[in-house]
Formats: structure tokens, sequence, C-alpha cells
């Protein structure tokens, strides 16, 4: 009877044993094939794409590029202020730095997305972003080291139609009307929020007026490079990056005061400048994150969104008093930033319904033309665009 038990106790053993081995084979077979398909989708171009769409759609790239918008510029009042680091086109220059060496060790341990064929996207329009990156962006901290940010907010307010014609002249795109009444609104909310800080000079005033151009293609460019083709934020940033980082040394010893090079570089002031390079690169790829999931519309209104939160935050929680004019101000803008928002959601979700294909991958020269801006499609920067 003691024999019979064990026996059968043995092969009960025996079989759970095998099941247990076999769930287990089972399972590591799944985790497996889950690596391959990821490893996978990582290298190769359209798979990176679409992992990026997947976990990154607008909602997230943009509050993304929001929180991390607030850190920089926390990060820069340190820099600038306490610091006293007022080298504003070398302190871009060492974001880019910090940011490509970065991107150079995501290469070299194969965490960088990969890049669609050259042949896809001639190398003179990775050549040409790269360009006007670094002449936006330079251009940006100079106007922000020269006028107050009421002046720069007022000029920015002139990159919304820059785009609008940009995009009409390149794509023969159209902003719906209804679209053009929210963006009025909020353009009209900026200026009136920011018109008791206008202070600024006569170079000043030139530099801002330089740079609404170059901003607007530098967005335009991002966007369509992204949603045109199968490029992802990094691999798009690892190929611009070293261009944009050409043109700053060529432009911060024309652009920038003398003396950084004087400069008391202790462990202190290093310490801060390096925090706002780590800014300056997370700042950069959720931009670059954002202008891919929208447009580049969308990521102007976000830059005049986060101006009007930090106003209204001030006023509510650190007893700084803008003026009653200037909230009002604020207040139609948020309003009008709701509205514009609105419109796309409803926009994209009429898009769902009606079952219209995603944009088709095309070189980003050679682009379709568009009708109107509800015909983007929800295909799934570095400082001064922070204020």
């Amino acid at each position: 009877m003691v024999g019979v038990l064990k026996s059968l106790l043995w092969r009960d053993g025996r079989k759970f044993i095998k099941r247990k081995d076999s769930d287990a084979g089972e399972q590591g077979r799944a985790l497996e094939e889950l690596r391959g398909s990821l490893y996978n989708d990582f290298h190769s171009s359209e798979g990176a794409k679409r992992q990026q769409q997947r976990f990154c759609g607008p909602v997230v790239a943009m509050t993304f590029n929001f929180v991390v918008s607030v850190g920089i510029i926390m990060a820069n009042k340190v820099v600038m202020g306490k610091v006293g680091f007022n080298f504003p086109v070398a302190l871009s220059l060492i974001h880019y730095v910090t940011a490509w060496f970065l991107l150079a060790i995501f290469s070299v341990l194969s965490l960088l997305p990969a890049s669609p064929p050259s042949k896809s996207t001639p190398f003179s329009s990775l050549f040409a972003l790269g360009a006007v990156m670094a002449f936006s962006t330079g251009l940006a901290n100079i106007s922000l080291h020269h006028n107050s940010v009421g002046f720069y907010q007022m000029a920015k307010i002139a990159v919304t139609p820059t785009i609008a014609l940009a995009e009409f002249v390149l794509f023969q795109k159209l902003v719906p009307s209804h679209k053009v009444l929210a963006l009025t609104m909020v353009s009209v909310g900026v200026g009136v929020a920011t018109i008791t800080d206008l202070q600024f000079n006569f170079f000043g005033s030139c530099v801002a007026l330089a740079w609404i151009v170059p901003s607007a293609i530098n967005k335009i460019l991002w966007s369509n490079l992204q949603q045109t083709g199968n490029w992802t934020a990094l691999a798009l940033m690892w190929k611009t990056t070293p261009i944009t980082i050409f043109f700053y040394m060529a432009l911060m010893p024309l652009l920038d005061p003398p003396g950084v090079l004087s400069f008391n570089w202790n462990f202190n002031n290093t310490a801060a400048i390096f925090v706002s390079a780590l800014f300056g690169f997370l700042l950069q790829w959720s931009g670059a994150l954002a202008l891919g999931a929208t447009s580049a519309t969308s990521h102007v209104v976000l830059g005049q969104f986060k101006t009007c939160v930090i106003m209204l935050g001030g006023y509510l929680f650190f007893n700084s008093d803008p003026g009653f004019i200037s909230l009002c101000g604020a207040a139609v803008a948020l309003g009008g930033m709701s509205v514009y928002t609105y419109l796309n959601l409803q926009g994209r979700q009429e898009l769902t319904a009606t079952g219209k294909e995603p944009l088709s991958r095309q070189n980003s020269v050679s682009l379709k033309p568009k009708t109107t801006e509800d015909d983007e499609k929800p295909d799934l920067k570095i400082t001064a665009d922070s204020v």
C-alpha cells in the first residue's frame, strides 16, 4: 500500500514538474519573442516611429514639454542670475554639446532609434534644419538677454501668422477660419497679458524681428520631417545636432560678449551649468516629440500657454501682482487655447471616424499639398521657447 502511494505521488509530482517546466518554457519563449519584437522595432526606422507614436501621443508629448520647460526656466535663472553666466550663445552651445554627448552614449549602448535610409531624406534638409535651429535658438536667447520677457512674448505672437504663411507657400495648407479666430483670441490675450513688460532697445528689437522667420521655419521642418518620414525625435536630434554645434561655434564670437574663457569655472558654477544643460537636452527632446505628435502652430500655442500659466501661478501662489489687465489678458489667452485644442481634438475624431489613413511616408522635400490644417494626422528647443 505504501509502495502504491509512493508511486502515485511520484507520478503526479513528475506531471506537476513537467507542467511547471512547460509553463516556464512557454513564458520564456513568449519573453524572447517580445524582446525580439521590441529589438526589431527599435532598430528599424519604421518600428521606432511606431513605438514613439504608441507611447508618446500629443497629450504625453506636450505635457512632457511643459514640465521640462518649467524646470529649465528655474535652472537658467540660477545660471544667469546667481552664477552670472551672461553668455547666451555659449550656454546654448553647451546645451547642444551635452545633448550630442548623451546621444553618442545612447548610440554606443544601442539605445538610439534607427534612422531612415539616407536616400529617403536629402542631407540638404538635415543641414537646413540644423542651421535654422542654431539661428532660431541663438537669436531667441540674445533677444531675451537684451529685451524683457514681455517684449519677447510679443515677438513670439508674430511667429503664428508666419508659420501659417510659410505652410501655405510651401505646402498650400490653409488654416480654417474657426481656428484663425481661436488663434487670434490667443494672440490678443498674450499681447494684453505682456504689454506691461515691454522693455527693449534698438539692437534687441532688431534681433527679435530677425528671430521670427527662423523660429517658424524651425518648427515647420521639425514637424514635417517626423510626420512625413520615419524619423523619431532622438534619431533626428542625432543627425542635426553636430550641424547646430558647428553654427553655434561660428555665432558665439560674433554675438556673445567676450570673457567666456575667463569665467570662474568652479565646481558650483559648473554644476549649475551642467544641470541647465541636462534640462536643455530634455527640452530639446520633448519639444521634438511635441512637434512630431502635433504641429508647428500647436507648439507655438503651447509656448504661449506656458507664459500664461506661469503668470497666473505666480499671482495665485507667490503673491506676484502683474496687474488686472495682464490677468484678464492671460485669461482670454487661455480661453482661446482651450477653443483651439478642442477644435484640434474634434478634427482628429472626425479623421478617425472617416477612417482616413495617416500621412504617407514621403520625402520631406516633395510633400503632397494639404488643403486645411484639419488634414493633419495624429502621427505618431531648446531654451528660450521655454519662457
